[in-house]
């Protein structure tokens, strides 16, 4: 019984070596490089410019930047809107963060950018690798001022 055991044993680890020394040879034919991930594992460089916003501030992308809602403005590590950050960013959700105002954005599978077209006047790079944020804040209607503000006391 032992020796048939052995035997069936020793017939699978011989049988099967042709097939290991094959997928280390050649591959597994999946068509990646062992040095390239996957297209939804793959880092992508996505610059966030927020420059145009006066009075330099700060802003955060969570989970990736240091968050802005630090007690010390003067010891904060969170990346500041008088310079633009390049984030290694896998394709998937995000959310752009300041003092004044939140928009979510994701990083598509080639890597390029998508988000709201009721962002577009305030948020450009739709398609592209750089995020430039316009605005401090957002307003309703396409820009306008809301009417509310123009009510008489």
């Amino acid at each position: 019984m032992r020796t048939a055991s052995l035997l069936r044993h020793s017939t699978l680890i011989c049988g099967g070596l042709p097939v290991v020394l094959a997928v280390l040879l050649c591959g597994t034919g999946t068509g990646w490089s062992s040095s390239q991930p996957p297209a939804h594992l793959k880092e992508h460089v996505i610059t966030i410019d927020a420059t145009k916003l006066v009075p330099a501030s700060w802003w955060q992308v969570p989970g990736v930047t240091p968050s802005i809602w630090a007690s010390d403005p003067e010891s904060l590590d969170a990346p500041k809107t008088s310079e633009r950050r390049d984030l290694q960013l896998k394709p998937g959700p995000y959310k752009f963060i300041s003092f004044t105002f939140d928009f979510p954005f994701t990083v598509t599978l080639n890597g390029t950018l998508e988000f709201a077209t009721s962002l577009d006047q305030c948020i450009d790079g739709r398609g592209t690798h750089t995020l430039v944020v316009r605005c401090k804040r957002m307003y309703p209607h396409g820009g306008e001022r809301d009417n509310y503000y123009n009510q008489q006391p």
